[in-house]
């Protein structure tokens, strides 16, 4: 059976449904399984490790906001 391809609004969306109460933990992860979040971590996975850089990014110019 072929899926269409996953709707990152869909899994957001099914995601704030748990986190305001909405819908049951079990329910939110059958929703995600079946609306594709493995694919589109595996696909984010893949993206990540193809643009990833070769030296860690320098952190001298980074200063936290409180």
């Amino acid at each position: 059976m072929d899926r269409p391809p996953p709707d990152p609004a869909k899994l957001l969306e099914a995601w704030m449904e748990w986190e305001r109460g909405e819908t049951p933990p079990g329910r939110v992860m059958a929703n995600l399984k079946t609306g594709g979040l493995r694919q589109l971590l595996e696909q984010m996975a893949v993206d990540v490790s193809e643009v990833e850089p070769s030296e860690p990014p320098s952190t001298e110019a980074w200063s936290p906001v409180v």
